[in-house]
């Protein structure tokens, strides 16, 4: 049976490639402090179906270049988008302002 591992699409930017990370909860053995360690994989995505940060199951098979020796099973679940946050206009206009007047008192 091949190792099968979940984790989330970080990168899709490749042809038919996704990098897929990992994250773990580890105990350190001397210490007793809990840390996460992640893993990063690249994947065989034939059809492209997976998106930046999807969560998918991966599972290892025949090395398909030189880093990718995994091939993407399925997506688990697709992510719902990405929120960006957009400047406060006032602000910006502010700054601006700022910028004019200490230049006329510069001139």
């Amino acid at each position: 049976m091949a190792q099968t591992l979940i984790g989330i699409v970080t990168s899709d930017k490749r042809d038919k490639t996704i990098t897929v990370s990992i994250t773990s909860r580890e105990t350190h053995p001397l210490y007793r402090k809990q840390y996460s360690h992640t893993r990063k994989y690249t994947a065989h995505d034939e059809a492209n179906e997976a998106s930046l940060g999807d969560k998918v199951e991966i599972v290892a098979c025949r090395p398909f270049s030189k880093t990718c020796s995994y091939k993407l099973v399925k997506v688990l679940e697709k992510s719902h988008g990405t929120v960006e946050l957009k400047e406060d206009i006032n602000k910006v206009e502010g700054i601006e302002e700022k910028v004019e007047d200490s230049e006329k008192e510069n001139n």
